[in-house]
């Protein structure tokens, strides 16, 4: 089923390209322009909420319509925050995430005659040399890059995926005016959607060095077409990467005939099932993260196409998440807690607790004891119970109450006080979790891309398998966690794992 790990190849070189550093200058045209484009998107909302009631409570969904229409005209970064809203339903909810579905399939369009000097530098060939014909129109208008569909000499249709021109000093300067405020939001006010938001543009930074260099991408297709060959999922697809015809701007590789996966009317045109073929994602998901502790790190709807082959594809490898060992031995444990072995959940919280340091205990008011009951009451169902069952919404609802009860304080009083209260409490516990070093660690940005790409799963989940839980197959992942080298797991040599085939099943936990 998955192959010898020994026998895995070492993992791609990745090597992020240096941003710009953009000028004062800059960073206030960029400020303005900001500034303008909400203004011009949101002032008419608020105008006529004025007009209409003004003293009724403006409803938050009001704001969806508006604040997609920034993002989209903004471009680039913003663009990537709405794909993650438009695939995170449990977080934000149906209506915005439908709001923002545009964004994971249109951004605005780059000059092709830009296009073409950006080809040309990169191949060091004229576009006629490297391409048989090649569409001026792109078919795909993503955040960072653009794809257009071609042909090569010999009759290969492919796609040709091109970093934007001028894309790397725009997001820079987005990152540089992004980060100091939600740094501000976050240390002072400790609030959990301001500390979100900030490991977001954390981790986007790093992420976005990697995504521009083309050449990561094309080694890394490569790797997982390679990791493909030792497991038995035949209808996943990766796209063959033409290095020939690549550089740290141009990426050429196989053309994918297919449809978004959530695009149902074409789906259903299609007449193929999606539901096998998402979870043979999933099983891809684990597998690779559990045997190599690697993972395709923002596998949205966008980047999935119903093939009209009757496979998947997974396209967009410019972010792809790679675990240090102690990190992948923490999700290693905790994938064997939900799967029934009992003394897994003492180790995760432990971790977690010397990671983010006493902050996490003051946060939730609990002893160590304690706290492993409320991390297996929250993490055990969203893994075990079908996905139309499970709602990360109400995860992060059932963490705020929690912390509120720690406060003494009703999570929702809305009086002076208590928000003073409350702002004081969270700042606190705030700046002790900077102090333990967890915050931005290897493992806070690893589980955080992790926990992303879970709640790109909810929305899968809850259009195609709403009766059938993220663990679904328990033999398979106890097979596939018994194969893992001992050094990994914490077992002894010769000591059985109750994460085995055969293991009892997991309790359930009301």
């Amino acid at each position: 089923m998955t192959g010898d790990a020994g026998s895995t190849p070492a993992p791609p070189r990745i090597h992020p390209r240096r941003l710009p550093e953009p000028s004062p200058v800059a960073l206030a045209r960029r400020g303005v322009h900001i500034a303008q484009v909400a203004t011009r998107h949101f002032l008419p909302v608020a105008i006529g909420h004025l007009r209409e009631r003004p003293r009724a409570r403006l409803d938050p969904s009001a704001f969806a319509r508006p604040l997609r229409l920034t993002f989209e005209d903004l471009g680039g970064t913003f663009i990537k925050f709405g794909q993650i809203m438009a695939s995170s339903p449990g977080m934000f909810g149906e209506e915005v995430a439908q709001e923002f579905r545009s964004c994971l399939d249109t951004g605005p369009a780059a000059p092709f005659a830009d296009v073409r000097v950006r080809i040309e530098e990169d191949l060091g060939m004229s576009i006629d040399e490297a391409y048989a014909s090649f569409d001026p129109e792109p078919f795909g208008r993503a955040s960072i890059a653009v794809v257009h569909r071609a042909t090569l000499h010999d009759g290969r249709e492919v796609a040709v995926k091109i970093i934007r021109p001028g894309i790397e000093l725009q997001v820079a300067t987005d990152l540089d005016l992004m980060q100091p405020l939600f740094e501000v939001l976050a240390r002072q006010t400790g609030d959990q959607m301001a500390g979100s938001v900030l490991q977001l543009v954390d981790g986007f930074r790093i992420q976005v060095g990697e995504e521009m260099d083309l050449r990561n991408e094309a080694r890394t297709m490569a790797h997982f077409r390679l990791l493909l060959t030792e497991v038995d999922l035949p209808r996943i697809v990766v796209p063959e990467p033409y290095p020939e015809l690549s550089g740290a701007n141009v990426l050429t590789m196989e053309l994918l005939d297919g449809v978004p996966i959530d695009d149902l009317t074409q789906v259903a045109e299609l007449g193929v099932d999606p539901g096998p073929l998402v979870e043979d994602v999933v099983r891809s998901f684990f597998l690779h993260t559990v045997r190599w502790g690697v993972f395709h790190g923002d596998a949205h709807a966008g980047n999935m196409l119903l093939l009209r082959d009757g496979r998947i594809g997974i396209v967009d490898w410019g972010i792809v998440g790679r675990l240090d060992r102690a990190t992948h031995r923490f999700v290693l444990r905790l994938l064997a807690a939900a799967l029934g072995e009992e003394d897994a959940w003492a180790e995760v919280t432990d971790h977690l607790v010397k990671t983010y340091g006493p902050a996490l205990g003051i946060a939730v008011g609990m002893d160590e004891a304690e706290m492993a009951q409320f991390i297996r009451a929250l993490v055990e169902p969203t893994l075990t119970r079908p996905f139309g069952e499970v709602s990360l919404a109400d995860m992060l609802q059932t963490v705020q109450l929690q912390l509120a009860r720690a406060q003494g304080v009703e999570a929702h009083r809305r009086s002076f006080r208590a928000i003073i209260r409350r702002l004081r409490f969270q700042r606190r516990v705030r700046r002790m979790a900077d102090a333990s070093g967890g915050l931005f660690s290897e493992f806070d940005r690893g589980t955080f891309l992790l926990s992303k790409q879970l709640m790109y799963f909810e929305r899968y989940g809850r259009l195609f398998l709403a009766d059938v839980p993220l663990l679904n197959d328990k033999a398979f992942f106890k097979e596939l966690l018994a194969g893992v080298p001992d050094e990994l797991t914490g077992r002894r040599d010769g000591e059985p794992t109750t994460g085995g085939v055969g293991a009892t099943d997991p309790p359930s936990v009301s």
